[in-house]
């Protein structure tokens, strides 16, 4: 048995794993969007900017998800599938005793402010809770990322507390807010 790729379309994109033949224009969006997100991100290989890259690292994280370790999504723009706009991920999935997440995300600094996130990891969610099986999804930001803080407020994440110096971003340690959001209607199923 063939497992299906996920493919969520909403009303103004596509979120969908990345395909090598996507290699040029997630290369593009990474470069085009390079200085912006660089506040937000830790230090990147420059080979991370790469197609060639991206080739590569498309039929890796197609294998992740199949694995059962991830879901990393692109964002494409609907009215132009060429275009990336930007990126979600499930990321560290972990069984056993855990049953949970991380939840990360990238929007293209022109794309910002237009609920284009919130339009995107709704179906996310709804997949990592239902098909996915996930009982919690962590999801952090640093404190003065009041965006993003909003955006996890507004899907129902809470709060729950501040980790000091917990990931270097942007060639420092930075302290960030730790939230989650957990599956209620959870249910244990073999694996």
């Amino acid at each position: 048995m063939t497992l299906a790729l996920p493919q969520f379309d909403t009303a103004r994109l596509r979120l969908r794993l990345a395909q090598p033949a996507d290699a040029a224009v997630i290369a593009a969006f990474l470069n085009d969007e390079r200085l912006f997100l660089a506040p937000f991100e830790p230090p990147r290989p420059s080979e991370y900017f790469s197609e060639e890259y991206w080739r590569l690292q498309s039929a890796r994280l197609i294998q992740e998800f199949i694995d059962g370790r991830s879901l990393r999504l692109w964002l494409f723009d609907a009215e132009n599938p060429g275009r990336v706009l930007g990126r979600a991920n499930l990321s560290r999935v972990e069984r056993g005793g855990f049953h949970a997440c991380n939840l990360g995300y990238a929007l293209r600094q022109s794309a910002q402010g237009k609920g284009l996130m919130l339009e995107a990891l709704d179906p996310l969610l709804a997949y990592a809770f239902g098909p996915m099986n996930l009982h919690r999804i962590e999801a952090n930001y640093m404190p003065h990322n009041e965006r993003s803080g909003r955006l996890l407020r507004r899907l129902g994440f809470r709060e729950e507390g501040l980790a000091r110096e917990y990931l270097f971003i942007n060639g420092q340690w930075q302290d960030h807010v730790l939230t989650s959001l957990t599956n209620r209607r959870w249910a244990s199923k073999s694996e």
